[in-house]
């Protein structure tokens, strides 16, 4: 057996055990976890924060950024990996059927590698730790922790692997870090006193 061919056994073994947990509440809260509905009083609130520590400018300069951030972040984890790598969803695995629990009923596109909802929330979580500067303090965990809850949802509805969350997260990080910088790179330079 390769390197790759373990990795993959070891993923779907740990899917499973994932997948395999469920109970009617625990399918109810990551469902919730999963839709947009839980996002935005969290995201809004970090919006709020820019807007406190860095004036109204910064706010909407802040969310085309933002925007163009979650193109980079979603597209390429589409286009970069799912229509690159092809790696079928775990509910559209043949050799799974029948082993997956789907909540609610729908599976998505046929490929998941990588994670769109884990790239695209990790990237979000990073953008606002690198432009609020790490602070409140806490803000970093519940950042942190909201993406992973998010990442590990996918796992339990059924519709990723752990791989597929772990590199998506991981890319939305790179792609996070890199966006959040430039922001901060333009605000410093907008602090600047002109000649």
């Amino acid at each position: 057996m390769s390197f790759w061919e373990r990795l993959d056994a070891i993923d779907r073994e740990a899917f499973l055990a994932i997948n395999g947990l469920h109970a009617p509440w625990a399918d109810h809260a990551m469902s919730a976890a999963s839709s947009m509905v839980l996002w935005f009083p969290l995201y809004g609130f970090f919006l709020w924060a820019i807007l406190k520590r860095h004036g109204d400018r910064a706010l909407l300069l802040s969310l085309p950024v933002i925007a163009l951030m979650i193109l980079f972040s979603d597209k390429g984890s589409v286009v970069l990996f799912k229509e690159t790598v092809e790696r079928l969803r775990p509910c559209h695995e043949p050799s799974l059927s029948g082993l997956v629990h789907l909540v609610p009923d729908g599976c998505g596109g046929q490929f998941g590698f990588v994670s769109s909802h884990a790239s695209n929330h990790f990237a979000i979580a990073l953008f606002m730790i690198t432009v609020l500067d790490r602070r409140p303090r806490w803000a970093v965990a519940a950042l942190l922790a909201w993406a992973t809850l998010i990442a590990y949802s996918r796992v339990y509805l059924g519709v990723h692997y752990p791989g597929d969350v772990i590199v998506g997260g991981l890319y939305g990080l790179m792609i996070g870090s890199g966006f959040g910088r430039l922001f901060r790179a333009w605000m410093a330079l907008r602090k600047q006193p002109s000649a």
